[in-house]
């Protein structure tokens, strides 16, 4: 297994996280699905230049993003929008992008269940042909109840990938499943043969080691079921206000380059802008923790 991290939980210059990433080992990043934001030759040739690769990138359904929308023309974009990811991670070189189908933080449907359901079956085939055509595989993202309504768990997400087609895959995550699973090695047991990618954080969404996971465990399931491709990093570290706070140091106050919509995101997170030292922490403590699991 290889390593990989994702770089939309701090707002910094991806220059910075591609040099950090690959001091600390990391193999390959999970890019943030913001193709508007990228130069795909650029950021190639500066992947290759420190010894890494895309492994792929996890869509941003924010705004009015909604595969599951009532509107067509909402719908329609939001497709569209999918699609742009796919072919940024195909300039990239890389191999998968992870599909959350609706908004997140949207918790109020649109329509009916047999609407939506229907609404997003089509929006993910359209999208589905356009990832064959060019050799990019989609994975279904489960993520929990308070984020979004449609796609808790990974038997939801078999059931719409197993409608979208053959090569239509899962991604899973270890702080939703922790949520939303009754088991979380069966849960993994059960997307055996359709696991395109596999989220890691904590319990508590701090870096893996500073919750109660079980990631020996972890790992020797996803052995189990043949699984032998990319981990990729995603903490998103809730942010204590209180005097209580084990990390004084962690809260950006002054941010630079925080896009608006990343900011949006952050904060549905639970989160906010945090300080380079304490984000350089929480990825050090990743593949410390990770790194002799997987070797």
């Amino acid at each position: 297994m290889e390593l990989s991290i994702h770089n939309w939980m701090r707002a910094e210059p991806i220059e910075q996280t591609i040099r950090r990433i690959a001091e600390l080992g990391y193999h390959k990043i999970e890019i943030q699905g913001s193709p508007e934001l990228y130069d795909t030759k650029k950021i190639g040739k500066l992947l290759k230049g420190h010894g890494l690769g895309c492994w792929g990138s996890v869509t941003l359904m924010l705004e009015d993003r909604n595969l599951l929308a009532k509107d067509k023309a909402q719908r329609a974009k939001s497709v569209q929008y999918v699609k742009d990811v796919v072919r940024m991670v195909k300039e990239l070189d890389g191999t998968m992008v992870s599909v959350v189908p609706g908004t997140v933080g949207k918790i109020i449907p649109d329509g009916r269940p047999e609407e939506e359901w229907e609404w997003a079956v089509a929006g993910m085939k359209e999208i589905y042909e356009y990832a064959e055509s060019v050799g990019i595989l989609l994975g279904i993202e489960p993520i929990n109840r308070f984020e979004t309504y449609f796609i808790n768990r990974g038997d939801q997400a078999l059931a719409l990938a197993k409608e979208v087609g053959p090569k239509c895959g899962v991604c899973l995550d270890t702080f939703h499943m922790n949520i939303e699973e009754d088991n979380t090695y069966d849960a993994i047991r059960r997307a055996k043969g359709r696991l395109v990618g596999f989220h890691v954080a904590d319990s508590n969404r701090m870096a893996p080691g500073m919750g109660t996971i079980n990631w020996p465990k972890i790992i020797e399931t996803l052995r189990e079921i043949e699984y032998d491709e990319v981990l990729s990093v995603e903490f998103c570290s809730p942010l204590d206000r209180t005097p209580a706070n084990p990390y004084p140091n962690s809260i950006d106050l002054d941010p630079t380059g925080l896009e608006p919509e990343q900011k949006k995101f952050l904060e549905d997170h639970g989160s906010s802008s945090v300080t380079e030292e304490f984000y350089t922490m929480l990825t050090k403590r990743s593949i410390e923790e990770l790194r002799p699991l997987i070797q």
